[in-house]
């Protein structure tokens, strides 16, 4: 197996020669394997361990083995232990999940401090399997059938080609010590009930199991390439991006025979969950939408518009006093004195400066705010009015301030300056108000 697995790294992972690389270590047969297969390689590397005091006394004999083995081995060791029932209790998560929060976590802040390379864990190829029927039985598109990825960002799972049996025989062969896990014996977890119950019943159907599923993740990892392939090419006819947003066009998704299979390539990595609410959106009436962590996708005429929550801050009033002469949160604004008009662009206005009372206010707009429309003789006008007119996105809506003298508007920032505020024959002071 050593043989094998330096022909892997070499052909799979040329760069990790020279690299400094942090190998997650449990104790467990996999990770204590792993770490020997790097020391007889000669890798330069570092040993973390994750106590999760989840199995009393048991969980520190294992903290305790690995530091004994790291100390007679020469190996740079690191562990930390966590109150993880605590945590997950905290955090609403099961224990599993936790766990796996906090140890990834805590693998990327010790990449800074040891100044490591990649981080490496001991999944196998027993382990891919299981990850694929718990998949399979909680349902789940291609995505969940491909398998865990080798190589994630900095995560590099080597072992994934090799066996259980595989790594116990070379364990066996180079007379290994390792502890086992006593949670691995129950079948409380669905990852130990399939492990125990159902791939020995499949091994037993099928002498070669392992290869054909093998041959089976190979296949449907082609044809994940493949449909990335196409939702990229499709992406491009359909959807524009607008700063932060996302527009896609209804009417180019409607002629795909199958949008929604794209709609789900294109939005699982924001988060969202409720999918069918996502493809009744495409014939839904405007301002229908659905809410992800930190997106929301929203119906607006012949568009699903895809936009990141505002912040909290978006809500606020922000003061400017007539000593600025700059602004820079939450808009770039520039406030100066001049003689003359001499730009009448939709990012400037000039108004008399004697009829304002400072300190301005910046705020977003209300639903019952009015205005006077410069030009329009002193009529009013509702500020929502303008937006249908101006046939202003719901998106566009959003992002509008309002700069404002007291109560009054002077100001729809980038659309329309309000006509109380304009320039006449007893103006003395211009002042300029422009946004960069």
């Amino acid at each position: 197996m050593l043989k094998q697995f330096e022909n892997h790294l070499s052909h799979q992972f040329p760069f990790l020669e020279g690299k400094k690389l942090l190998l997650a270590v449990s104790g467990g047969l996999d990770s204590m394997v792993l770490v020997h297969l790097f020391q007889q390689l000669g890798y330069e590397i570092v040993v973390l361990h994750c106590n999760f005091q989840l199995r009393g006394l048991e969980s520190f004999g294992d903290q305790q083995f690995i530091q004994e083995y790291t100390s007679q081995n020469g190996i740079s060791f690191s562990f930390t232990q966590f109150d993880t029932e605590a945590f997950a209790k905290d955090y609403k998560l099961s224990t599993q999940l936790a766990a796996r929060e906090l140890r990834y976590s805590w693998f990327y802040e010790q990449l800074e401090i040891q100044k490591g390379d990649y981080i490496l864990t001991a999944h196998h190829a027993d382990d891919n399997l299981e990850t694929f029927l718990i998949n399979l039985s909680r349902g789940t598109g291609l995505d969940g059938l491909t398998g865990i990825p080798a190589l994630n960002d900095i995560v590099i799972r080597p072992l994934l080609p090799f066996t259980r049996q595989e790594i116990e025989e070379y364990a066996t062969q180079n007379k290994l010590v390792w502890r086992e896990d006593s949670s691995n014996a129950s079948d409380k977890y669905l990852r130990n009930k399939i492990r125990h119950h159902l791939i020995p019943v499949l091994k037993e159907l099928n002498p070669n199991f392992m290869n054909s599923f093998e041959k089976t993740q190979a296949y449907l990892q082609e044809s994940q390439e493949l449909v990335d392939d196409a939702t990229i090419m499709v992406y491009q006819q359909v959807a524009k991006e607008k700063g932060d947003d996302i527009y896609f066009d209804i009417n180019q998704l409607l002629k795909l025979p199958n949008y929604t299979s794209y709609l789900y390539q294109w939005l699982k990595e924001f988060d969202f969950t409720a999918w069918e609410d996502i493809y009744d959106l495409v014939t839904n009436q405007s301002g229908k939408y659905v809410f992800a962590p930190q997106f929301r996708l929203i119906k607006d005429r012949d568009y699903l518009i895809l936009s990141p929550l505002k912040l909290a801050t978006d809500m606020q009033e922000f003061l400017i006093e007539s000593s600025e002469s700059k602004v820079n949160f939450p808009l770039n604004m520039l406030f100066y004195n001049v003689t003359e008009i001499s730009d009448t662009s939709n990012s400037a206005i000039f108004v008399d400066q004697d009829k304002l009372q400072f300190p301005l206010v910046l705020r977003r707009w209300n639903e019952g705010d009015v205005f006077q429309p410069f030009g329009m003789g002193g009529r009013s006008k509702k500020v929502s009015k303008l937006f249908k007119d101006e046939k202003l996105s719901l998106i566009d809506k959003e992002n509008v301030w309002l700069l404002c003298s007291e109560s009054q508007v002077v100001w729809i920032v980038g659309i329309r300056q309000d006509e109380r505020f304009k320039i006449d024959s007893k103006t003395k002071k211009i002042l300029k108000i422009a946004i960069e």
